[in-house]
């Protein structure tokens, strides 16, 4: 299988930046809620916006998958 031919994934920079975000985000509003920190529940859930937010502009600048600055890999 060559490279043009895979979907993709969501292998790229912006994907895995955008994951690490929401997953903080998710674990910050974990503790929050455990915690009974209402404003750090919501606080985390606006996070969660931005990380979504964060990938969108990450792959507009070419960072996403089969962007012009991403490096493409072979796989094993």
């Amino acid at each position: 299988m060559s490279l043009e031919s895979e979907p993709g994934e969501g292998n790229s920079p912006a994907a895995w930046t955008a994951v690490f975000i929401m997953l903080a985000a998710f674990a910050i509003g974990t503790l929050a809620f455990w915690f009974n920190i209402p404003w750090l529940v919501f606080a985390s859930v606006g996070l969660l916006g931005v990380g979504a937010i964060v990938g969108l502009v990450l792959r507009r600048a070419g960072y996403g998958v089969g962007g012009d600055r991403v490096i493409p890999k072979a796989h094993d």
